[in-house]
């Protein structure tokens, strides 16, 4: 009991719930997805996304209505604009301890937790506002369910229905993807197991109907309040995006090794160690362990995003839930053993120095960055607690293992859930200045005069909008918001979206504007083009302006 208390529920509230406001809203993704349910609550239109005030049909609306909710409970915030995202990051946590239960025992369900609770990667992106995570966790949470269905030999229905209702939830968090990989992975995994009599157990008429029941709703007043719906959402936003470079993404084959080897920190460091120190039983190592569904699941995902045209990093997320039980799985093995590492056995730890001094060289990197001005006064105590438990990590738990021949992984546990909260305060630091649009909307009301516009000149924060409750002129950056600006009437189009020679006209017949822009070279760039530019306030990235022609 204390256990699960400890894995399942004490260290992913703090670390998922408890610390959500620890930093403002990210540029552009956790705004964006703000400032749609924000707009949703507004206008009450909840079939229709809207961003800046324009159409945006680019993704189902499952996680904006669930954001939604999330704001009329709470309001407008930090924390419950991240709320359902660390909930989905908390739940596929509690999915992979019972996939650990499942396979072997309550311990590797427990370490599987521990290992996914402090994966990298699964820490940074359950705690940003953006669709991964919630997909992720209903993809699982789908592929799961069917792999119980196929190994309970079809007896209990429940689990095909439940794979179709959680599919249809994933296809309204992110669109196709969230049926096409759940089913997928079920096939070539029986394929592959040379069960493929077993792949037409997976078709359920009744299961097809909770999959229509769900998702067609939404499907059918979207198309009915936008003719173009069905083209745009299912031809541009997946065919061509994933067989085409129109996003401008990543295309390099290994791109998303260096991310899975990263993302997978701190606990890849110690697979050597745990590989090397394992019993010698191949028969207790295989086990009754189903390594061929969870390696088929891995592989599956990470092969599709490497063969697209259009890469994305949040993309490998469902990848990690498996990789978790695999790691969970080895590394309960380990700690069952009383012995440790001796003599060149120890160089097995070497890749635990190397991560840690890693570690350590990025923390201290913002320092030599000009542009960024880190104080070394103000930095030094921010990366002292992190620095100090990256130092630990390398020797405590060998220290404890040898001493007490146990409370290996939980050493390592504990240090990791520290390092990661400890690292939000240098982040924020860091990050805020330069990727949120927070510290511009703190100076908006003081400086901006009553009645005022404030134009966004060459950019597109989101943030303002959402935090300051104003809506802001955009020149020349449109971006996403180009299908969206084309519906709208003209007159609108020219009041709120401009090009740079209509700013400078109607700077030139009202005689003043207050603009937001960023980066110097643009504020260069007004300079050249209007007689009076005047500085109001800046912090080296972000320029409140006020022009006068």
């Amino acid at each position: 009991m204390k256990g699960k208390l400890l894995f399942l529920f004490i260290v992913p509230l703090f670390l998922y719930i408890i610390l959500l406001p620890a930093m403002p809203l990210m540029e552009p993704d956790e705004a964006r997805y703000s400032d749609i349910p924000s707009l949703m609550n507004s206008t009450g239109d909840y079939v229709t996304p809207h961003l800046n005030h324009v159409v945006y049909l680019e993704k189902p609306p499952l996680c904006y209505w669930a954001t939604a909710l999330s704001f009329k409970i709470f309001g407008e915030n930090d924390f419950s604009s991240r709320l359902f995202v660390g909930l989905c990051a908390w739940g596929c946590i509690i999915l992979v301890y019972f996939m650990g239960v499942f396979f072997t025992n309550e311990k590797t369900g427990l370490y599987s937790a521990g290992v996914l609770t402090t994966f990298l990667f699964h820490f940074v992106l359950g705690r940003l506002n953006i669709l991964d995570i919630p997909l992720a966790f209903f993809v699982c949470l789908a592929i799961w369910t069917g792999y119980r269905y196929i190994e309970g030999k079809g007896q209990k229905k429940t689990w095909v229905y439940l794979l179709y209702f959680f599919s249809a939830l994933a296809f309204l968090t992110k669109g196709l993807i969230g049926i096409v990989f759940p089913f997928a992975i079920l096939v070539l995994w029986l394929l592959v197991s040379w069960r493929w009599r077993e792949v037409f157990r997976l078709f359920s008429p009744v299961g097809v109907m909770i999959l229509l029941a769900v998702s067609c709703p939404w499907i059918i007043l979207a198309q009915k309040a936008n003719p173009d719906f069905l083209w745009f959402f299912f031809v541009q936003e997946h065919f061509l995006r994933y067989t085409t470079t129109m996003h401008g993404k990543e295309n390099s084959l290994f791109y998303y090794v260096p991310i899975i080897i990263a993302g997978t920190l701190p606990w890849c460091a110690f697979l050597a160690e745990a590989m090397a120190g394992r019993p010698d039983r191949k028969t207790s190592f295989w086990g009754t362990f189903d390594w061929r569904f969870l390696l088929t699941w891995a592989v599956f995902i990470f092969a599709f995003f490497s063969l697209s045209s259009s890469k994305l990093i949040p993309y490998m997320t469902p990848l990690f839930l498996p990789l978790a039980v695999i790691f969970g799985y080895i590394f309960s093995l380990y700690d069952d053993r009383e012995e440790t590492l001796t003599g060149k056995g120890k160089l097995f730890l070497l890749p635990v120095a190397v991560q840690s001094c890693m570690f350590i060289i990025v923390l201290c990197v913002p320092l030599f960055l000009k542009r960024h001005n880190i104080v070394l006064s103000e930095w030094l105590p921010l990366i002292a607690i992190p620095v100090g438990l990256q130092i630990l990590i390398v020797f405590l738990p060998d220290v404890v293992k040898k001493t007490w021949s146990k409370g290996w992984f939980l050493t390592i546990y504990l240090i990791s859930a520290l390092f990661l909260a400890s690292l939000l305060l240098p982040l924020s630091h860091f990050l805020t200045p330069y990727k949120s649009a927070y510290p511009v909307t703190q100076i908006i009301k003081p400086m901006l005069p009553a009645g005022e516009d404030l134009f966004q000149y060459g950019i597109s924060l989101y943030g303002i909008d959402f935090y300051s409750k104003i809506r802001t002129p955009v020149v020349d950056d449109f971006g996403e918001l180009g299908y969206g600006i084309r519906k709208l009437s003209p007159d609108e189009r020219s009041r709120y979206f401009m090009t740079s020679e209509d700013f400078f006209r109607l700077c030139r017949e009202k005689g003043e504007i207050y603009c937001v822009t960023k980066y110097e070279r643009r504020v260069r760039k007004l300079k050249k083009n209007i007689p009076g530019v005047e500085v109001l306030w800046s912090n080296g990235a972000f320029y409140l302006l006020r022009l006068r022609c």
